[in-house]
């Protein structure tokens, strides 16, 4: 019996790759823990931080908020479009899923190049495009220009997403990755905050396409600094992993991979189609002025999903000392926790509405940080731009691409409350992949410490 390390002790097959061993070699084809042991001592291990680590923290956390400020702002304006253009709730939710295909249209291909090329000049590419997307909303005049203006704002944060996630990664060592990604998606609730409140704001006062245009300055002045103080990280064992075809099928028998990117998309269902709707729930259905309804969204996003994100990124740090579990056992948690909340929400008397809804946001964003350190935790240093566009593509594809449309579709036939509480079968579905995949979780300890 063969094995590559103590994950593969006593098994005929490697850990991570799913791969039999062929009997005459101590490591199957793909084998993550021979990439990870090669690396032990040599320069650009993983065992120690990287210089310029907290500098490419600090603003490649800036550019996430701006990259959620800008997806944001649809559906804190969304109801003033649906006015001026006439539309239905499923062509408003069309917008979003023409969004999420240009999004994961582009992913095989910023996954290639993530892998092989250095990140910084395309994360600085993606930001500037980013900025020119959202300074054209002023030609936009009719449905169809709207829709491919917000297609081209999915290629460039599609590209954003891909990149900096993996760049981060090469910085930091595994056991900090929880860490890291905790305050990289910070930005998330942050951003959306912000976007809902100053959206609605400037919509109100100057129009839908100002809240737009508005957005593009910051990610200007953010793509120039990352110019200016980013460095390229040099990519953790590099030339002793091979990103060949056989290595990147072997993120489809990757368990612990499938399952944080399963268990994501199935939260990112529910999560991203009511967050796309919830402004307009609020002025529909609680009577809320489009202003107002911005206003009430953006501090429950910032207090509830910045808490719910620091307290869970806080939790796992802990609980992953004592197992590798707690990256998927900390988002089932999150995933079944925040449905009883939401049904309160949706269905519930009016004047629970708000704290049901705080205490909803909360829970969901407990997981948030977690789930992408499993991710990235699971798959090899040469794989991790290819599987991040993996993550993207199955949360895109099951997730929040599908959703808002059919969110709009059964608000069309029923209500928007019936469309809002079906997605939460979904969040069910997610603690149940999550639990199922933390049997698989890999260890989060330092190469130095596998060798021991």
């Amino acid at each position: 019996m063969f094995s590559c390390c103590r994950l593969c002790a006593a098994k005929d097959r490697c850990f991570y790759a799913g791969i039999p061993f062929d009997g005459t070699t101590k490591f199957a084809p793909g084998c993550y823990s021979r990439q990870r042991m090669t690396t032990i001592g040599r320069p650009g291990s993983t065992d120690k931080v990287v210089r310029g680590a907290t500098t490419a923290l600090v603003l490649l956390t800036a550019m996430n908020f701006v990259n959620y400020l800008d997806r944001y702002i649809l559906p804190a304006v969304q109801e003033q479009i649906k006015g001026e253009f006439r539309l239905t709730d499923a062509q408003i939710g069309s917008l979003t899923l023409w969004f999420m295909v240009a999004y994961i249209g582009i992913s095989p291909i910023t996954a290639w190049l993530g892998d092989r090329f250095p990140r910084k000049p395309m994360i600085v590419a993606a930001a500037l495009a980013i900025a020119a997307m959202n300074f054209l909303t002023a030609s936009v005049h009719d449905y169809l220009s709207l829709n491919l203006r917000h297609a081209a704002l999915g290629i460039g944060e599609a590209c954003f997403g891909i990149f900096a996630p993996a760049l981060l990664a090469d910085f930091y060592p595994a056991e900090q990755r929880n860490r890291v990604m905790t305050i990289f998606n910070v930005a998330l609730p942050v951003g959306a905050a912000c976007s809902y409140e100053a959206g609605a704001w400037v919509a109100q006062h100057h129009g839908w396409r100002m809240s737009f245009m508005s957005s593009a300055l910051p990610g200007v002045l953010v793509a120039l600094l990352i110019l200016i103080f980013l460095r390229e990280p040099k990519r953790n064992a590099r030339n002793d992993v091979k990103t060949d075809r056989q290595s990147v099928f072997s993120l489809v028998r990757n368990r612990a991979y499938l399952s944080s990117i399963f268990g994501y998309a199935a939260v990112t269902f529910s999560l991203g189609g009511i967050s796309w709707w919830m402004p307009s729930f609020l002025h529909r259905e609680e009577g809320y002025s489009v202003e107002a309804a911005g206003g009430i969204m953006g501090p429950i996003i910032v207090v509830a999903g910045l808490g719910g994100t620091a307290f869970g990124g806080w939790v796992a740090q802990r609980w992953s000392r004592r197992t590798p579990k707690a990256l998927y056992l900390l988002p089932a948690l999150s995933a079944v926790l925040t449905v009883p909340p939401a049904l309160m929400c949706f269905f519930g008397p009016a004047k629970l509405v708000i704290p049901s809804l705080s205490l909803a946001v909360f829970l969901i964003f407990l997981g948030t940080g977690p789930v992408n350190a499993a991710t990235l935790n699971s798959v090899p240093s040469g794989l991790r731009a290819t599987a991040m566009a993996g993550q993207l593509f199955v949360i895109h594809v099951v997730g929040d691409m599908p959703s808002s449309k059919i969110i709009g579709i059964i608000s069309d036939h029923s209500t928007l409350r019936l469309g809002l509480g079906s997605t939460l079968l979904a969040m069910l579905a997610a603690a149940m992949i999550f639990f199922a995949g933390a049997q698989y979780a890999p260890p989060l300890e330092s190469p130095t410490q596998a060798a021991a």
